[in-house]
């Protein structure tokens, strides 16, 4: 009786609140026990519980053996009461607000608690201890945290936007999952789909076969992959209206020549049903009066581009740029992206209903129409601001009509982590337009995101293996695929790309070039795990680990460099071919040179590609440098475009007790400062200087008078930039101006991006140092 009597005081003395804990979890809030060691900022959290519960079963000597396991077992099953809440029940907003406000309620009352002293003494030296053991407990600590952080997530609750919190924990939607899987719906349940899948199928007979179907349903034979694997490519060549000169190669025999089409329907190039009406409203703001009624749809550019796209050849545009057709070509690729993932999910959900309603014992062998995981299309881009841009086509390309929005799942964290304040640009700041253009919006390089389109919504933050579409950097992708030795890696969701999309890869070779290989050799590989799939669904050209030869990749730069052209040759194995655009600058950027400067291009031989850096080198120190020690040539500015030969003259310098002061990309901001001045008043003659360093800062250094290029530029307008900044110099003449270049035969694509194609056969038939005096005005 005084044991129920107790308890019903017990009762009574509880608030609300205080009762509803009870009622939901099994057992008092932990901030009103006795013994509190851990929860000292009256948390509640899984971390919390699971602290003070082992800590009162270890301090039960009071009590007997009995009631021991009874309150041990009674806590512990609240424990897992609260572990079966967070994952099961969705919390309202209302709830978390309230959950809020008792935590922060804990904290007030249990700071009043400390200061009245009401703990024992033998308690409180106890306490003391826990308090001291926090710092080892940290990490575990940190731990379920963060899957307290990740659940929370999956639930719907909005946590914070920043942009960087994303390094710390994944998110990833996992709340959306039933919603968006292939396996659990089918095409009945898209509104209109299924009859227009029927349409396009009875359609079928007028129009020209569907391109997405006749490249992922024709089957291969092994002579046709070891040919590949084996014999050369053969290549054509032909003139294109607006893409120019235009090269086609491929393996196979009996390759017709890829031509042009001069004006085409909309209707003839297959689009799925929404995306017939959305593309001119999309494609509205780059059209022009001079556009053909005909093809109003598409520029002149994008219908080229298109065309390739949509024969699912591999493609490498060279000729991208950020200030005029850089949007062009993204909303291209996207329409080519969507439509292909669109198809692919129609044909999904549409044998879903077949063998739904098949007869038992019929044969599913019909039914192969998917991959070893789901994701179809990766999209590699540099910046945030890319990939928002990106979803933010993809979501108008599905929207029909302002009346019918899409339903886009974590909208809003998307935007909090993807856009930008402009606020946060300073006043003030002149820069290039180029630099405008590439830098705009938010320029992290460190992310990765997942897509899942289904059912005319979007889910956003996916995760990847149910995710269709992948947007990342080269750096966001390299940290989840991880080293060799690494425990936590993954590249499985990479084994059925169908379809990858390379833009702006000049930005790569500013940023680190090895991530992207690294992503190359990393792409279309059988997967370790099989992840849920259904074999009996999956492509034989996926079971036979030939998907890289119905990959279809998309390269787009600003420019033609040997790294970029390695990737696209040696890497890309579609068995329709690859379309390369090849054409040849005429004048070059020296024709933008401002100021009356010779130029003295200095020619260096070298027997391979590999031995030009150790004669670069050498030559430099042997035949230049001299010429350039004297006190009289002060003033001079050595432009590095490798960062290895930065630090190899840098180290020479230092050996040489050259006067010489350095700029590179890893330099801190006083560092510079103080750089620009010695260099501006004189106190130091050198002053090497990274080409990372102006890509990413575009500083205009003030003094020059000599300039020498150790090696040409990789974007050409870098070196016009260079020579004209010698006019932001207070006092000089003109005739006292020098430009020395460094050059090789393998140098000519870079060479002819400078002084043109004329030019530069001219110099590269010549075998001795070539000394050519060029102006500005030429």
């Amino acid at each position: 009786m005084g044991k129920r009597r107790g308890g019903r005081e017990l009762l009574r003395s509880l608030s609300k609140k205080q009762k509803k804990h009870l009622r939901e979890f099994g057992e008092e809030h932990p901030f009103y026990d006795k013994v509190f060691p851990c929860c000292f900022i009256g948390c509640y959290c899984c971390y919390c519980l699971h602290s003070c519960f082992a800590f009162q079963s270890d301090d039960s000597d009071k009590s007997s053996k009995e009631s021991d396991s009874e309150t041990e077992v009674e806590q512990v099953s609240g424990y897992h009461k609260l572990l079966a809440t967070l994952k099961t029940s969705p919390e309202s907003e209302s709830e978390e607000e309230e959950d809020e406000s008792e935590s922060e309620e804990a904290e007030e009352s249990e700071a009043e608690m400390g200061s009245e002293g009401s703990q024992e003494t033998g308690e409180a030296e106890e306490g003391k201890e826990d308090k001291n053991d926090i710092p080892e407990e940290e990490e575990g600590a940190t731990d379920t945290a963060e899957q307290m952080l990740s659940q929370e997530q999956a639930d719907g609750t909005d946590t914070s936007c920043d942009p960087h919190h994303g390094v710390i924990e994944e998110f990833t939607d996992v709340k959306h999952e039933s919603e968006f899987s292939l396996e659990t719906n089918f095409m009945e349940e898209e509104s209109g789909d299924c009859n227009a899948d029927k349409t396009d199928s009875s359609s079928s007979q007028a129009l020209p076969e569907d391109p997405f179907k006749q490249h992922m349903d024709k089957e291969l034979e092994e002579k046709e992959i070891e040919k590949m694997a084996t014999l050369p490519k053969t290549s054509s060549q032909s003139q294109w209206p607006r893409l120019g000169q235009v090269v086609f190669s491929s393996t196979l025999e009996k390759q017709k020549t890829f031509k042009a089409d001069k004006e085409f329907d909309v209707k003839q190039l297959h689009l799925h049903k929404p995306l017939e009406s959305t593309w001119p409203k999309v494609n509205k703001q780059f059209l022009s009066a001079a556009d053909k009624p005909t093809d109003s749809s598409f520029t002149p550019l994008q219908r080229e581009l298109f065309c390739v796209m949509n024969s699912y050849r591999d493609l490498f545009y060279p000729e991208r740029s950020a200030l005029t057709n850089g949007e062009e070509i993204r909303h291209a690729y996207c329409l080519h992206a969507l439509n292909h993932v669109l198809k692919a999910n129609a044909q999904v959900l549409s044998n879903n209903a077949r063998r739904r309603d098949r007869k038992p014992g019929t044969n599913t062998d019909d039914h192969r129409d998917q991959g070893l995981t789901r994701p179809k299309v990766l999209m590699i881009v540099p910046f945030r601001e890319c990939a928002l841009r990106i979803v933010h086509i993809l979501i108008s390309l599905l929207e029909v009509n302002d009346k019918k929005k899409i339903d886009v799942s974590n909208k809003k964290r998307f935007k909090g982590e993807y856009g930008s304040d402009p606020e946060e640009k300073p006043p003030n700041l002149k820069r290039p337009e180029d630099y405008e253009a590439v830098f705009a919006g938010n320029i992290d390089d460190h992310f990765r995101i997942g897509v899942a389109i289904l059912q005319k919504s979007m889910r956003l933050y996916a995760p990847f293996y149910s995710s269709d579409i992948i947007i990342a950097s080269p750096l966001g992708i390299r940290t989840v695929i991880g080293a060799e030795g690494e425990k936590k890696r993954d590249f499985d969701f990479l084994s059925s790309i169908e379809i990858l999309i390379i833009d702006q890869a000049d930005i790569y070779l500013m940023q680190n070039w090895e991530h992207v290989l690294h992503l190359m050799k990393h792409i279309n590989l059988l997967p370790l795990d099989s992840h849920g799939v259904d074999f009996s669904r999956v492509r034989m050209l996926n079971l036979n680990n030939w998907s890289k030869y119905y990959r279809q990749t998309l390269l787009f730069s600003a420019l033609q460099d040997p790294q970029i052209n390695s990737v696209f040759n040696k890497h890309c194995f579609n068995y329709m071919g690859q379309v390369a655009i090849r054409n040849v600058p005429l004048t070059g950027s020296i024709s933008h040179v401002v100021v009356q400067l010779p130029h003295v291009f200095r020619r260096l031989e070298a027997d391979s590609v590999t031995s030009v850096i150790d004669g670069r080198f050498q030559f430099f120190i042997d035949k230049v440098l001299p010429e350039y020690r004297d006190a009289i040539m002060s003033h001079t500015l050595i432009y590095v475009p490798s960062y290895f030969d930065y630090v190899r003259l840098r180290n020479y310098f230092k050996k040489e007790d050259l006067n010489f002061t350095h700029i590179c990309e890893y330099t801190k901001k006083a560092a510079v400062c103080r750089a620009r001045r010695f260099f501006l008043k004189g106190e130091k003659q050198f002053l090497l200087f990274t080409e990372r360093f102006h890509f990413y800062k575009r500083y205009t250094i003030k003094g020059i008078r000599n300039l020498i290029f150790y090696e040409l530029p990789t974007y050409s307008h870098f070196y016009s930039e260079i020579c004209n900044m010698l006019k932001a110099t207070d006092s000089g003449v003109d005739a006292t101006w020098t430009c020395t270049v460094l050059y090789s035969k393998y140098d000519a694509q870079k060479l002819a991006a400078v002084v043109g194609i004329d030019r530069t056969a001219q110099m590269l038939q010549s075998k001795k140092n070539v000394h050519l005096f060029v102006t500005g005005e030429n």
